[in-house]
């Protein structure tokens, strides 16, 4: 996909971070724009926005945890647009606690959102982006897909599944012809609301980590969008963003299993001398 003009893109979790970013900057390119988030006031911000930039936007509230709902956005979307030409499962959340302290609802609610969430938007919309005859699917892992860090056990199971179920999808769609890129995103630390809002143990020191994440993170979610747009538009596979991104990609082709020991110790470390390292 070279050209945006005119083409439907689909962003889930577009109420803020990425999600609006990447729909202002697709605005900007000429795009038609159906954007969806939980949060129905601020996708419908996002979506004036985009409107003031030229293009046409409408925002939906949507659960992507409700698979009845998702199925039936798009179908909504295919039907009031026309057509279904780039879909991002972008929207996201994040759960900071040891799998001690952790609770099963969490893991419930993380798993619904993080993984059911893209499997949700990746079924609904394939016959779409296959029909179109020039589709392109971006769904949005992490840095934390590539590793395991410590207290992330809920939001590393649901990342490294949104990259085994992306990479096994790109190979069905080359093994098949279908005219239908696939992308699978891993971003580092983006200056986003995700960490203050993730749910944690009701304690100062889980909250601080929160905090602590936003002081570290050193891309702006306006980058992320540029750099989601650029990989689309060379088909790339995976779409690493921030310099943080390279490292974490690195670390484990490096040093295999040892980088658990080496991070466990540095992590303990840390702690000791109060050095942030957010969600750790």
């Amino acid at each position: 996909m070279k050209n945006f003009t005119d083409r439907v893109a689909v962003i889930t979790g577009a109420g803020s971070g990425i999600g609006r970013a990447l729909a202002l900057e697709l605005a900007g390119r000429g795009a038609r724009l159906a954007l969806s988030d939980i949060d129905e006031v601020a996708v419908a911000d996002t979506a004036a926005h985009c409107e003031k930039a030229g293009a046409q936007a409408k925002g939906y509230r949507l659960d992507v945890a409700d698979r009845a709902a998702v199925t039936a956005h798009a179908d909504a979307v295919a039907a009031e647009f026309g057509q279904v030409n780039l879909v991002v499962n972008n929207a996201g959340v994040a759960v900071m606690a040891t799998v001690e302290d952790m609770s099963y609802a969490d893991m419930d609610w993380i798993v619904g959102i993080n993984f059911w969430g893209v499997v949700h938007g990746t079924k609904a919309f394939l016959p779409h982006l296959i029909a179109s005859g020039d589709g392109h699917l971006v769904n949005v892992s992490s840095v934390f897909g590539f590793v395991g860090v410590p207290t992330q056990s809920a939001y590393n199971a649901t990342k490294f599944a949104v990259r085994g179920f992306t990479e096994a999808l790109r190979q069905e769609m080359l093994i098949e012809k279908r005219r239908v890129g696939v992308s699978c995103v891993h971003p580092g630390g983006i200056r986003t609301n995700i960490a203050r809002d993730a749910r944690a143990p009701e304690d100062s020191t889980s909250q601080q980590r929160a905090v602590d994440f936003a002081k570290i993170a050193r891309t702006s979610p306006e980058d992320a969008a540029k750099t989601i747009v650029r990989g689309v538009e060379r088909n790339k596979p995976r779409i690493l963003i921030g310099p943080d991104a390279y490292v974490f990609d690195a670390v484990p082709r490096l040093l295999g299993a040892r980088y658990q020991r080496l991070t466990a110790l540095g992590v303990a470390a840390a702690r000791r001398f109060n050095i942030p390292l957010g969600g750790f």
